[in-house]
């Protein structure tokens, strides 16, 4: 399997705090998880260990990486004047959620319905009680994600649905090795359209409450042309628009944006987008950037993200883009 690299751009990554008063107590991003899958608190989703190695792509520095040079046309094609959009807030709706395995969860068998040749096979650790991305009448993408801290695996379904009776069916599933930096296979989707995995680029309450967000944000767009850039594998496009951004594309904050007037759980937001930037993971809304949600987020403070426009982000230099 290919590992995942930026190749001589890749830099070490560091940390950079941004002081952020504690606020509140409680549950984080995941519903509680019955049949063995614990409860997902500031403790424990900050107790989860490394999430992929420092040299994986989303855990790099990419501050000082070269602009693209068709920086400029990408940032056009999905809206200069469109501001960011928080996609996920205080609603058990609003985001993207997961659970935390707990010892005693079995692994539970996984009928795929859509692209079961690109899906690794079950069965997965999964409590049928795990929340769908949109609640149980979603007619979206309907993620389930799944973290399990002892075996350091990823477990990811996407238009996931429960058999009525000991597992899941789903449009595709993908297991991610958290302690390996490989790839998916070249051409393969995951639960993500990019073939990315998705937790890694959420942006979680504890990570927040801690003043840093130390990797990369996953975000979509509406319309992406026919390709990808390394760490993605799957486009989702048949459009050959140059124009288009293609899946993987890395996008950072200008540095010489002035966020200081930002509430700040979205100071911290933006520095890590200046710092690890965000990856373009699926189509979507325009510059929709995910999150888990959790009822400690405060929505009005996080809708001030939307006053970071297109105009003040750029394209940046990771690699060729792959149209086969």
């Amino acid at each position: 399997m290919e590992k995942a690299s930026f190749g001589a751009r890749l830099l070490l990554p560091c940390v950079a705090a941004v002081a952020l008063a504690s606020a509140g107590s409680g549950r984080s991003a995941a519903a509680p998880g019955g049949g063995g899958s614990a409860p997902v608190t500031s403790k424990t989703a900050g107790g989860l260990g490394p999430i992929f190695p420092p040299t994986n792509p989303w855990n790099t520095d990419i501050s000082k990486l070269p602009v693209h040079p068709d920086s400029a046309k990408f940032i056009e094609s999905v809206g200069a004047g469109t501001g960011l959009h928080p996609d996920f807030g205080k609603s058990p709706e609003s985001g993207i959620p997961f659970v935390v395995v707990g010892p005693k969860q079995a692994p539970v068998p996984i009928t795929f319905t859509e692209y079961g040749d690109e899906s690794d096979p079950g069965p997965y650790p999964i409590s049928l009680d795990a929340p769908i991305e949109g609640g149980e009448k979603s007619e979206g993408d309907r993620h389930v994600l799944a973290v399990d801290p002892r075996s350091h695996k990823l477990y990811e379904l996407y238009h996931a649905f429960r058999d009525g009776k000991t597992g899941w069916k789903a449009g595709c599933g993908a297991v991610f090795d958290l302690a390996s930096d490989e790839l998916r296979k070249a051409g393969w989707t995951s639960a993500d359209a990019a073939g990315l995995p998705i937790f890694p680029g959420l942006v979680r309450w504890d990570e927040v409450q801690s003043g840093a967000i130390k990797h990369a944000v996953r975000f979509t767009v509406k319309k992406t042309q026919r390709g990808y850039i390394l760490p993605a594998r799957h486009f989702a496009s048949r459009s050959t628009d140059a124009s288009l951004p293609p899946m993987g594309l890395r996008v950072r904050l200008k540095a010489k944006v002035d966020v200081s007037k930002l509430p700040p759980e979205v100071q911290v937001i933006a520095t890590c987008l200046k710092k690890y930037g965000m990856i373009l993971a699926d189509n979507g809304s325009n510059w929709f950037i995910s999150g888990a949600p959790d009822p400690r987020w405060n929505d009005e403070s996080l809708s001030r993200i939307k006053e970071i426009k297109g105009s003040d982000l750029e394209v940046v230099d990771t690699g060729p883009i792959v149209t086969r």
